[in-house]
């Protein structure tokens, strides 16, 4: 069984303290039905991203098989199994935004992070997404950083506002 300690030795992310909320969750939560996505949400929340020595751990604490655990994390887009940036990029492609030249601004970000899409910077600055469609397309093109929408999008525009996310 995976103890709290050999998690930290795993994985930097997953120190004591960390782990520490991460027990009190699953405790408070195991057994009640369908607590599985009410777990690994409060867990993600406080670690910021699943990593399976994360689901391994949760598996074993709620007898729920490991692959269960994996195929929910895997399946909806609200978890990850990466780090998360501090601010997380979302760029939209859908066809408004695309046709006004988000391909160009997306390229631009790539180029001066140093970062593909679904990555995150080094120093976990900034991660990036690409998502079909943030529903603004009157401001096309769109970026959202964290929750601000920004709109009518440009290369430059783009980095002048990623500079006041520290």
């Amino acid at each position: 069984m995976l103890t709290a300690a050999d998690l930290s030795m795993l994985n930097s992310d997953l120190t004591a303290e960390v782990m520490e909320q991460v027990d009190r969750i699953i405790e408070d939560n195991k057994g009640k039905p369908g607590c599985l996505i009410p777990v690994l949400e409060d867990c993600q929340r406080v670690v910021g991203y699943l990593p399976v020595e994360l689901q391994d751990y949760i598996s074993e604490r709620l007898d729920i098989p490991a692959s269960t655990i994996y195929g929910v994390v895997t399946f909806y887009s609200f978890f990850s199994m990466v780090p998360k940036g501090r601010h997380v990029i979302k760029v939209c492609m859908g066809t408004a935004c695309y046709v006004r030249g988000t391909k160009e601004i997306l390229k631009r970000l790539t180029e001066e992070f140093g970062l593909e899409v679904g990555q995150t910077t080094q120093d976990r600055r900034f991660s990036l997404e690409a998502v079909r469609c943030l529903g603004a397309c009157g401001l096309a093109p769109v970026m959202v950083v964290d929750e601000d929408t920004h709109g009518w999008m440009n290369p430059k525009k783009a980095l002048e506002i990623l500079e006041q996310y520290k």
